[in-house]
Order: structure tokens, then sequence, then C-alpha cells
């Protein structure tokens, strides 16, 4: 006989297997559904890709094109800008042989003398040498010179660029001159491992490029390489007529001494390029130079959002070409002459 728990147990059993089917069948049911959409939203990242990859593709090409058009358009763009002008290269740490010439190759394009080459070396940038370089700091300095208030850094900058560089104005040392003293503070630097000299200096210049390392030391702008070299950039500085602080710019960001310097919050007087890697920021490097040559003005140039232009504005004219003003008064008084011309040449017309 069929008692009343066995019931219970059948109808549960029922009602068990009917919520095993119900749940297998929406598990199903939304199974398609979210592969559906997974499907869809694939579909559409995929699309989205193709089209940033396409994308990148073509400014890949502008900017090369536009490039070869820098690479090809240099010797008209820079003629004669720096002509009989002297400038010194100082690098810094690792820097990129790429960015040291191709700013030789503008300033020469440019008629510039390139005088030398100095990169400084790790224990300028140390804080555990900077005992040592303080006595030879002391040690260095000629008689009747008196080193400014600052870090061994700071006045060892002072030191250099008093050896390589001029303002070739009255009570100065004409430009392109050397003398035993610079010589002697050279020399002695590089014998204590603080710089090299890898191309000899022939007599001060009047203008200097400093090249930032290929990548800064961190991301950090309070790190001490970098703060040390926009600190000696503004020592040469004092000591010249110009100088432009240039990098790469993969390396020119965060860390590095042209965020140290465009970041200061204070007027330094020197101008920063930010992608002298390529042709056309290696063209502002030079039109950079020309700008506070002759002006004294200075900015911040490059394609960084730090930069505020890509270039001087308006460019300097090269040496033998036109200014747009200029162009523009000779077009109004050409066409001036020309109407003046013409009530004559009707009246002339008129008598016969």
């Amino acid at each position: 006989m069929i008692d009343f728990r066995y019931h219970l147990v059948s109808i549960v059993a029922v009602f068990l297997a009917l919520a095993i089917g119900i749940v297998i069948g929406s598990t199903s049911v939304l199974k398609g559904a979210t592969l559906s959409v997974l499907e869809k939203t694939s579909s559409a990242e995929k699309s989205k890709i193709d089209s940033l990859i396409n994308q990148n593709a073509l400014l890949k090409q502008q900017r090369n094109a536009d490039q070869s058009f820098a690479a090809a358009s240099e010797s008209v763009l820079l003629h004669g800008l720096l002509s009989g002008s002297r400038v010194v290269l100082v690098q810094g740490p690792g820097a990129p042989g790429q960015v040291t010439s191709g700013v030789s190759v503008a300033l020469t394009q440019a008629g510039a003398v390139v005088t030398g080459q100095i990169q400084l070396q790790q224990p300028f940038f140390a804080t555990g040498s900077q005992a040592d370089l303080d006595t030879l700091n002391r040690q260095l300095t000629p008689a009747g010179v008196t080193l400014r208030s600052g870090t061994a850094p700071a006045q060892a900058g002072q030191l250099i660029a008093s050896a390589i560089l001029t303002k070739d104005s009255p009570g100065q040392l004409p430009a392109g001159v050397s003398d035993a003293s610079a010589k002697t503070i050279l020399n002695g630097y590089a014998a204590g491992g603080f710089l090299s000299v890898s191309q000899p200096i022939t007599g001060r210049a009047t203008l200097a490029v400093v090249i930032t390392p290929a990548t800064p030391p961190s991301t950090d702008d309070a790190n001490n390489q970098s703060q040390t070299l926009v600190t000696l950039a503004q020592q040469l500085n004092l000591a010249d007529d110009g100088t432009v602080v240039a990098g790469q710019l993969a390396g020119s960001g965060p860390g590095s001494a042209i965020d140290v310097l465009r970041t200061s919050g204070q007027p330094t007087h020197l101008s920063s390029v930010d992608n002298a890697d390529v042709s056309s920021g290696q063209i502002v490097v030079v039109q950079a130079l020309y700008e506070q040559l002759t002006g004294g003005k200075s900015g911040s140039y490059g394609s960084l959002p730090s930069a505020s232009a890509a270039g001087p504005s308006p460019a300097p004219a090269p040496s033998g070409v036109p200014t747009p003003a200029a162009s523009a008064t000779a077009t109004t008084r050409s066409t001036a002459s020309k109407r003046s011309a013409r009530p004559a040449a009707t009246a002339t017309a008129s008598a016969r």
C-alpha cells in the first residue's frame, strides 16, 4: 500500500525535476543571449581598433612627409641665420647622438661654427662627489675671480662657462679666443672625472646648446640630475648671448631637464626645444638661438603639451630672403607704380 510519505516524496521529486528543467532551460537561453552580446561588443571593439591602427598609420605617413619636407628645406630656412656666430654644445649624460649630430648640421647650415663639444659625466651630478667638486672649484678659480654663491655644481658651471663662452662685449675676451686659464679649468674637471671633451674647444663661443639625456633618471622633477642640468644651463646663459636646452621627444617629459625648466615658474631667459631629434626641431633650435641673439626673447618650443608653440613666431627670415612685411611692401609699391603708369600711357595714346 502506498502511504502519504510516498506521495509526498513523489510530489517533491516532480517539482524538483521541474525546477531543474526550468533552470537548465533558462541558462541555455541566457547563455545564448550573453554570447550574442559579447560577439557584438567584440566586433565593435575590433572595428575601433582597426580604425585606430589605420589612423596611426596615416599620422606616421604625415609625420614622415613633414620631416622629409623640413630636411629638404633646412638649408633654405636656415641660410645665413647665424652667420659668423660661434656655438658650443654641452651634453648631459647619455645625450642622444641623433640630437647632437642633427643640431650640429643645422648650425652649420645656418653659417655658425661649432666650437666644440663637452659631455658632463655622472660624478658631476652625484651627491656623493659634491665635496670633491667643491674642492676642485676652489683650486680652479682664477685669481681675481669671485664665484657666485650656490651649490658646488652651480659654481663649477660658472667656471666651465667662463672657459667656453663670452658675451664678446667690452671688458670680455673676444669670441674665438682661448687662453691658459680656460684650458686649465677644462683639463681640471676632466681629470676629476666630471666632464670629457668629445670635440676639442676652438676658442670661446657666444651661444650654447645644452643637450639633455635620452631618458630622464626618473619621472619626478625633483631628481638631482635634471635640477643640476638646468642650473648649469642657467650658468651658461649668464655667460653668453643665448642658450637653448634641447632634447628628444621621448626624453623631454616628466622628470627631464626640459620639464623642470618649463614647470619652474621662474623667468630663466632660457629657450627649450623638446623635439630636437627630428629635422623640424633642429631647425627650431637654430631659430631659438637667433631669437635670443637678436631680440633677447626666449620660448618653450616643440610638440609636447608643455610647449607654448612649435617654434618662434614669426619665424626669422634667412639671409637674403625678404620678410613677409618686406614682400608685402614691395608688392604694394609695384602695384602702385603700375597704377600710376596707366593714366600716362592712356594720355599718350590720346595725344597720338
